[in-house]
């Protein structure tokens, strides 16, 4: 069997999304658009179960899935979703010495991937979470 082309244009792909998170976020640095992604996705991950974020790492294209599941410690507890001040406090928090992520940086990342994945897939997956999850990729609950 041939390369799947997800991994073959692994590369390409991860380019052209983070040339569109650094148009959307107006951040300056690749090194900081990846801090900000690194950290949205680990507060999302936090509110999923290992089912859910599995099934959510699968909609997700192949870089952006390894970022998704890195250092991840599946024994967390699963935490719920909260107001959107506590969540980016949660996004500041990675790396807080260097992290620049905007105060829009939830909606900058979500946005971003929205133009990367299938958005049907996805709108499916959010509603069969719990409350919150909707509203954290900035669609109604």
């Amino acid at each position: 069997m041939p390369i799947p082309m997800e991994y073959h244009h692994a590369t390409d792909e991860f380019e052209a999304f983070m040339k569109d998170l650094l148009a959307i976020s107006l951040l300056k640095t690749r090194h900081q658009g990846y801090t900000m992604l690194q950290a949205v996705l680990q507060v999302f991950r936090r509110r999923l179960s290992l089912e859910q974020a599995i099934a959510f790492a699968n909609l997700l294209p192949a870089v952006l899935r390894a970022i998704f599941v890195s250092d991840w410690d599946i024994r967390e507890p699963v935490r719920p979703f909260l107001d959107r001040e506590a969540m980016m406090d949660e996004v500041r928090a990675l790396r807080h010495n260097h992290n620049f992520s905007t105060p829009s940086a939830i909606e900058d990342v979500t946005s971003a991937i929205r133009h990367h994945v299938d958005a049907r897939r996805l709108e499916i997956f959010l509603s069969s979470l719990p409350p919150g999850a909707c509203a954290f990729w900035g669609l109604p609950d």
